[in-house]
């Protein structure tokens, strides 16, 4: 992490991990509980505690992470499991997309798509992952998004295309 501002929206962020209730989704916007994550008033996802990344990013239809694989998230062969990529480019992909959701809605994974482009490395500090909405229609949306080093070489890009739908379907 570049800063001491950078390292307390890390921490706290990672110290409130847990989820957010349904009820609340039900009547805040996407983007409001997006930047609700980033702010420190709701929790973000246990997941990106266990694999050391943490939002940094809100806006309408753009969301980043940062993150910083270590020796924790290696495959065999002494380089970052590509798990941990597609993680954090799913986190991505699928959070802007949350940002662009009406109170009550809701969304879902539908499918993506990842290009690991060059090795991932522990060390090699904080990895920026940026996701954008590309189209965002009434029951489908898809996004892009990019994996780079804190250099801007590119280490991963994807794309990932959202189910859209009724919180209250989750809620029963």
């Amino acid at each position: 992490m570049n800063d001491a501002a950078d390292m307390s929206v890390a921490q706290a962020q990672m110290q409130r991990a847990g989820v957010i209730p349904l009820e609340l989704v039900a009547k805040e916007s996407g983007l409001s509980v997006m930047q609700g994550i980033l702010d420190g008033r709701l929790p973000g996802a246990t997941i990106a505690r266990a694999l050391n990344f943490w939002l940094s990013k809100v806006e309408e239809g753009v969301i980043a992470f940062t993150g910083a694989p270590n020796e924790d998230h290696l495959n065999p062969l002494g380089t970052v499991h590509g798990g941990w990529a597609a993680t954090v480019m799913d986190s991505a992909l699928a959070c802007a997309v949350m940002t662009t959701l009406a109170p009550g809605e809701g969304y879902t994974t539908v499918e993506f798509k990842l290009n690991l482009t060059r090795p991932i490395l522990p060390g090699m500090g904080d990895l920026v992952c940026e996701g954008k909405v590309v189209h965002r229609g009434k029951t489908i949306a898809t996004s892009e998004a990019y994996l780079r080093d804190a250099g801007g070489k590119l280490l991963a890009h994807g794309t990932e295309t959202c189910a859209i739908f009724p919180i209250a379907k989750l809620m029963r």
